[in-house]
């Protein structure tokens, strides 16, 4: 049993799928090496799903802003001349409007208030998500549709190849959405050992009352959101206090804990990300260097390293004992 990291993306156009996947594993790399951890990667395996929403991918060498495929964000090592700042006040804010949000936009059966004015929300700033929640679906609009099990597919199928390693399944903004569906429902009977959300959504009323809708048809008597069952181990959620994604970024309040007793654990972390003196706390290669990211990642190499060790002393050991 080998440890494997499998990666979702999230919102928007993307780099090639090679150098998404490249810039991901530097970015976990460099956060390991700044936070003193000598630990190696694991095999890192990235679902990618870009491809199925923009016609061509971002490229080095665009140097037209206006051009679709320019690419503004690549990844750049921290700078050392990062400056974190204090946003306590902005953190107080941010919790009393969440408690606001769930009272104001969700029914006790989560269901969605105002609906129609959440709709016109997403379709405006989250064409991506707007997509991935089409239900209307009519003959001329079937191709955007299927995308959404498209997508789902993909990461259950890499899932499903690697059910019997150890599974940390890293999910990026709209891809954790994607990560929650599949592992609740398409492939709910591959354990997970470790999943991490990054600059999530998942608190966002809009994205609760979905869930609660899918998940009603299967489970009815369930009238609160948990945590998927397939979870074994933990659930770690990371943060940034200025992304907008992750606006409301304390998961625990909004899923109960499963079977195993895992439920989220929130850590509010300093994305620094930045490019051009212009920084983008919901950047993923920002999160992916995070100290706290960069403990977890550790922690889950080092455990089940460890863990593998001692089944294999134990195995040579029978062995001279039968001797």
């Amino acid at each position: 049993m080998a440890n494997i990291i499998i990666g979702i993306h999230g919102l928007g156009n993307k780099p090639s799928k090679k150098i998404l996947k490249r810039w991901w594993k530097l970015a976990m790399k460099e956060g390991l090496k700044t936070n003193g951890y000598s630990t190696k990667l694991p095999k890192f395996e990235l679902v990618y799903w870009a491809d199925l929403l923009h016609e061509n991918p971002q490229r080095l060498f665009v140097k037209d802003p206006e051009n679709p495929s320019f690419l503004r964000e690549r990844y750049r090592k921290a700078s050392k001349n990062f400056v974190a700042e204090n946003h306590n006040i902005r953190k107080k804010v941010v919790d009393f409007v969440s408690q606001q949000m769930d009272r104001i936009f969700l029914n006790k059966d989560l269901s969605l208030n105002y609906a129609s004015l959440s709709d016109v929300i997403i379709k405006k700033y989250f064409k991506d998500l707007d997509i991935y929640y089409k239900d209307d679906c009519t003959q001329d609009n079937q191709s955007l549709c299927k995308i959404k099990d498209i997508i789902k597919d993909r990461l259950a199928y890499l899932l499903e190849k690697h059910k019997e390693d150890n599974i940390l399944l890293l999910s990026h903004s709209m891809g954790s959405i994607i990560a929650f569906d599949v592992i609740s429902f398409k492939a709910s009977q591959v354990p997970i050992s470790t999943f991490i959300t990054i600059g999530s959504p998942l608190g966002m009323p809009i994205v609760i009352s979905k869930i609660a809708a899918e998940r009603k048809d299967d489970v009815p008597e369930k009238s609160i959101l948990q945590t998927p069952p397939s979870i074994q181990k933990h659930w770690f959620n990371f943060s940034d206090i200025l992304d907008k994604v992750a606006f409301k970024y304390k998961l625990a309040d909004d899923f109960s804990p499963n079977k195993y007793g895992v439920s989220p654990t929130d850590f509010l972390v300093i994305n620094d990300y930045e490019v051009n003196n212009y920084r983008n706390p919901h950047k993923s290669y920002g999160y992916l260097r995070t100290p706290e990211f960069s403990m977890v990642l550790n922690d889950f190499i080092q455990t089940n390293s460890i863990s593998f060790s001692k089944k294999v002393m134990n195995i040579i050991m029978n062995l001279f004992s039968k001797k």
